[in-house]
């Protein structure tokens, strides 16, 4: 009797393939734009550039790791430009009439803690929209920096301040060391915690997770009083590298944050995204960016091809989530 042949394995569809594609597409890009920049631009395949790279995204990296949580329980925090630009001020006062650089640091992150408590509490037990509450404040806090600096540039009086940033430890800046602690810390609450499995829940239904038992208020007021804390971080740690710290009504940091966060995948609709997506989407930002300025391009051009990469990001994220429904 002929014997019957086994049956063949089933061979992965394109579809499974397009899928890690899709998942994982970040990561492609970013190798990919790597691998490009090193082949073709002189300069910047080497130590002191890569390491500049680094130290120049550590404020942003602070922000961005921490507000991707906000992000994913669905939130949305314009204020961290302005905790970001009002934090050191605070953190500068406290220097100046101490001397300690510890209550500086203290009082800097403090404030921002407060201000995130306030828009976490404004948007869970009031029911108002985080970006409208967050714009609203941001308003209040870019005042209040005119008022604790009497609208003049603070500087520290002492050398401990301004080394806070800008002391290497292997050939690494303590501003870069801090940023990748604070992903760490960020990356891990996320993803290996039940708060970060909260998070997740509360983004992507928050009636559903509430009546499974989270306390969904309680995630959104955490979430923003996290993003408040990184924030003012991120402001001190950026007063110590520019020496200095001024009042003004700045709103660039936030778009940095932001683009990042989107470029690198999350959901602006809350319930998916990853801290080593927002990671990857800052280096992808600041590879493109060091390059532009290796290769000497228009400023102009810049910021037309960095709008078109967000907008092409946001236009994928939507197809994604459509093709899920």
């Amino acid at each position: 009797m002929a014997e019957t042949a086994a049956p063949s394995a089933p061979a992965p569809s394109a579809g499974r393939y397009l899928g890690v594609l899709g998942r994982f597409g970040i990561v492609w890009v970013t190798l990919a734009l790597f691998v490009v920049l090193a082949a073709t631009t002189d300069g910047f395949l080497t130590g002191p550039n890569l390491r500049n790279v680094l130290d120049q995204q550590a404020t942003l990296l602070i922000a961005a790791s921490v507000a991707t949580l906000t992000m994913i329980a669905g939130g949305f925090d314009v204020s961290i430009a302005a905790v970001a630009v009002v934090s050191p001020l605070v953190a500068l006062r406290v220097e100046n009439a101490t001397g300690s650089v510890l209550l500086a640091l203290l009082a800097g992150c403090a404030f921002g803690l407060v201000v995130g408590l306030a828009n976490g509490s404004i948007v869970a037990f009031a029911r108002i929209n985080s970006f409208i509450t967050t714009l609203a404040t941001s308003f209040i806090v870019f005042g209040l920096g005119y008022i604790v600096s009497e609208r003049s540039i603070l500087r520290p009086v002492t050398e401990s301040f301004r080394n806070l940033a800008r002391t290497r430890v292997l050939n690494l800046t303590t501003a870069t060391w801090i940023s990748l602690a604070v992903v760490a810390v960020a990356w891990f609450a996320l993803a290996g915690t039940r708060f970060g499995r909260h998070v997740y829940a509360t983004g992507g239904n928050a009636e559903a997770a509430r009546l499974a038992g989270v306390r969904t208020r309680h995630i959104v007021v955490s979430v923003f009083a996290l993003s408040g804390l990184a924030a003012g971080l991120a402001g001190v740690v950026a007063s110590s590298r520019t020496i200095s710290a001024t009042p003004s009504d700045d709103f660039s940091f936030v778009f940095g944050v932001i683009a990042a966060i989107v470029v690198g995948g999350t959901s602006i609709a809350g319930g998916t995204g990853a801290v080593w997506r927002t990671l990857l989407g800052a280096f992808f930002i600041a590879f493109m960016v060091n390059g532009f300025n290796l290769h000497q391009v228009d400023p102009i051009w810049q910021r037309v091809i960095q709008g078109v990469v967000i907008l092409v990001a946001v236009v994928a994220d939507s197809w994604s989530r459509s093709r899920r429904q």
